[in-house]
């Protein structure tokens, strides 16, 4: 990486805004779109100056009219360029609990049009980070508990995987700064477990009595929660630690979770 060099991002949402912040701190400079960005996406002329002068480019952009937004109207102008996807590893759908690594299937999940996007950019080579439950300041279980919204369900098999915003910072800079391979790369904590220990931990950290155990139809959680529920997986980070060479600073939800009193 040379002095000063130029991130840009399409979609200033909460997870680029840490990656962007984080690599200001490694003298990048940042321009993006987005509601809190300062490009306009359908500012053709701009835009094409942009990724003309950007080092390296990355999209936190969702799905969107069945495809990718970013592609469609810019794709033709990424290629040559080093390019980064945000991803879900929602696209590996249920594995009834079993690990999957970056070699697993994607698309037979809920994620469908996700798992198309993440295969574009693949294609294009780029570097894909596929992200489980994100959390960090701001948006994290402690708050939910405080405001009464936590639920605990009566699912005892039911395990996913989570990532400290933070995380995903270091293990994006690290692939960009490093000039890592391109291709897919999860990004998720080493210790999955179910949502309840999370809740039960947040709850004695703060000192908030546990909310009722209850089945999925009593706690009347809206169809994004329930689909979140009908999928149950561990994801491996293996390949990041090797190849990026990244240590997430909250390895479980403990740590993280500690860190956000």
């Amino acid at each position: 990486m040379h002095e000063m060099a130029h991130l840009f991002i399409f979609g200033l949402g909460y997870t680029s805004r840490c990656i962007a912040t984080a690599a200001k701190s490694q003298a990048w400079t940042i321009s993006a779109t987005g509601s809190s960005g300062d490009v306009n996406f359908a500012d053709e002329a701009g835009m094409m100056a942009q990724i003309a002068h950007a080092d390296y480019i990355l999209s936190s952009v969702p799905p969107a009219d069945g495809g990718d937004p970013v592609l469609s109207s810019y794709g033709a102008a990424l290629s040559g360029k080093r390019i980064g996807y945000l991803s879900s590893t929602g696209i590996y759908g249920d594995t009834g609990g079993a690990w999957v690594d970056e070699a697993a299937p994607i698309g037979i999940g809920r994620r469908n049009l996700r798992a198309d996007c993440d295969a574009e950019w693949l294609a294009r080579g780029g570097q894909i980070f596929r992200l489980p439950g994100i959390y960090g300041p701001g948006r994290n279980p402690l708050e939910r508990i405080r405001s009464g919204k936590a639920h605990r369900i009566d699912l005892p098999e039911q395990v996913f995987s989570r990532v400290h915003v933070s995380d995903i910072a270091s293990g994006v800079l690290a692939a960009i700064s490093q000039n890592a391979p391109a291709g897919a790369y999860n990004l998720g904590d080493d210790m999955p477990c179910s949502q309840n220990a999370v809740i039960e931990e947040g709850c004695r950290l703060i000192g908030q009595k546990l909310p009722p155990l209850q089945s999925l139809d009593e706690a009347d959680l809206s169809e994004m929660a329930r689909g979140f529920y009908a999928e149950n997986r561990r994801v491996a980070n293996g390949k990041a630690k090797r190849l990026l060479g990244w240590k997430p600073a909250f390895p479980t939800y403990r740590e993280g979770l500690r860190s956000l009193l």
